[in-house]
């Protein structure tokens, strides 16, 4: 039957189907056709039903597509192992890895073959997948799974895994390939759900924000801490930015307290005052009731006088009580008077906090006009920085520029644009810096630039990019274009040596930068 040619066997099968009077249905031809062909009767593959199936699942993640794309290949290959494997990679389970029993180990290959793809490209031989290799592999996936989160008992499971075989002596490169691989397809399900959770928390954070705003819509103090937060929580999140934050909402938070302690004494000084002048009304009102009958009294007593003798008596009482009356409403008055007067001084007081506070929400740590970190801000950040470096021996950059002959500027186009220039620089220096730099008014026309794990050379590089940068834009100043150029001097972090003595080396610096020539970097 071999031997009969496709078309032969066709023949035969439509016959047998006649014969046998059986449905011309595709399983039933099918299987004739194999058994006169001498193969194998496998089931068709069922690939409409399969794409049907992959129609239907979800899409939500780049993991899920991924596993879908691939799922759909695999059904276009009409491969059942691709199927299964993908299938199994878009629940969450790792595919079963085939046992790798003739591979050879990985270490001390004797005379591996280089093969080359082309000349001028070289693929990467054995020997370089080492032991240590493999070890710097395991340490990688260590360093990244704190950020991947402990919930996932079985990812957990499969890390330790993976870390354990690759730092075998004997590691099996195919061995290690699956489980990479594997590893592979249950790492991008875990990073998307940290990625996704880290969205969700965002929009809750921002609802609660908003919705404190809304409530104290009238409280400025607490607009600038809303305001302060909303900035923190724009991606992408920085520890730097965040850090930023905490400072300003201590300075607030330190104000809300002092401005509350504050409100709540004047509120019990408002309370007293009015319980004084409930006392003082009562009496005025017994003082008052009094006089009244004293003076019904005395108007009897007039009355039944029968000579200037009888009434002399009366009229000298009815003076000393409209002495005393008098008197008693002078006091009252008096007490008023100072009440108010007490109430006012206590208002300016709270008025005056709540000023302070609504200044120290927008401008704790920043220069109010050009938004970079004010000296008070720049001691904080340059401490924070030099405490890295001691800790992790890090490279630090402390740079001082000066905007070349801003006094002319001031002088020929007025102050306001002077204030532009300041801001023109600083949007320019946050914009060509990295995210990880800070940027701080020092005072005047100077700005100081902290650059984090950066080399003296690359420094000195990096403020040459922001001069280049300068140069490309301008500034309007009416209908006359202005561009302006810094001076600048940068220095190292020495061993032992202080950030305000690594500025005192950049200002020096930038004098001698100033004395060069102006618009250049210099390295202290």
């Amino acid at each position: 039957m071999l031997d009969k040619k496709p078309f032969e066997i066709a023949r035969e099968t439509l016959k047998q189907l006649t014969a046998n009077k059986l449905a011309p249905t595709p399983l039933n031809y099918q299987r004739i056709y194999n058994e006169i062909a001498n193969v194998p009767n496998e089931p068709a593959f069922p690939a409409e039903r399969l794409r049907d199936i992959a129609l239907a699942l979800p899409t939500k993640t780049p993991g899920q597509q991924k596993q879908r794309g691939l799922l759909e290949s695999a059904i276009n290959q009409l491969n059942w192992d691709g199927v299964k494997n993908a299938l199994m990679a878009y629940g969450g389970f790792s595919p079963p890895a085939p046992a790798p029993a003739a591979a050879p180990p990985l270490v001390n290959i004797p005379k591996p073959v280089t093969v080359l793809a082309e000349p001028a490209a070289p693929v990467l031989t054995a020997p370089a997948l080492t032991a240590d290799f493999f070890g710097q592999i395991a340490r990688l996936i260590e360093y990244a799974q704190p950020a991947l989160g402990n919930d996932d008992e079985r990812f957990l499971e499969q890390t330790k895994t993976l870390t354990t075989a690759l730092r075998q002596p004997d590691a099996n490169a195919v061995a290690v390939k699956q489980l990479l691989t594997s590893y592979g397809h249950r790492l991008s399900f875990a990073a998307e759900d940290q990625a996704e959770i880290k969205q969700v928390l965002l929009k809750l954070l921002h609802l609660i924000i908003e919705n404190i705003s809304h409530l104290s819509m009238d409280d400025e103090w607490l607009k600038g801490q809303v305001d302060a937060l909303m900035v923190a929580c724009l991606p992408p999140l920085t520890l730097r930015q965040l850090d930023d934050v905490e400072q300003r909402l201590k300075d607030v938070i330190f104000k809300q307290t002092e401005a509350k302690t504050r409100a709540v004494q004047a509120q019990e000084e408002m309370r007293q005052m009015l319980a004084a002048f409930i006392e003082r009304l009562g009496a005025m009102a017994e003082s008052t009731s009094s006089f009244h009958t004293q003076m019904e009294t005395s108007a009897k007593l007039i009355e039944q006088a029968k000579s200037l003798t009888e009434i002399a008596p009366v009229l000298k009482d009815v003076v000393g009580a409209t002495r005393q009356m008098a008197q008693d409403s002078q006091n009252a008055r008096d007490t008023l008077v100072g009440m108010q007067n007490k109430v006012a001084a206590t208002e300016a007081e709270i008025s005056k906090l709540h000023q302070e506070l609504d200044r120290v929400s927008a401008q704790a740590r920043h220069d109010p006009l050009t938004g970079a970190l004010n000296r008070q801000g720049l001691d904080e950040a340059i401490n924070r920085e030099v405490s890295k470096v001691r800790r992790m021996d890090t490279p630090l950059c402390v740079s001082l520029l000066d905007i070349d002959n801003f006094k002319k500027l001031n002088d020929t186009l007025g102050h306001a644009t002077g204030d532009v220039a300041l801001t023109h620089l600083a949007k320019v220096a946050q914009e060509v810096m990295r995210p990880q730099d800070t940027l701080a008014r020092y005072g005047g026309e100077e700005f100081v630039i902290l650059l984090p794990d950066t080399p003296l050379d690359k420094g000195i590089e990096a403020m040459t990019r922001l001069q280049r940068e300068l140069t490309k834009r301008f500034f309007l100043a009416g209908t006359e274009k202005v561009l302006i150029t810094f001076s600048a001097g940068v220095a190292q972090l020495a061993s032992g040596e202080t950030g305000v003595d690594a500025i005192k080396r950049a200002d020096q610096a930038m004098y001698l930068a100033k004395r060069a020539g102006k618009n250049r970097v210099l390295g202290a």
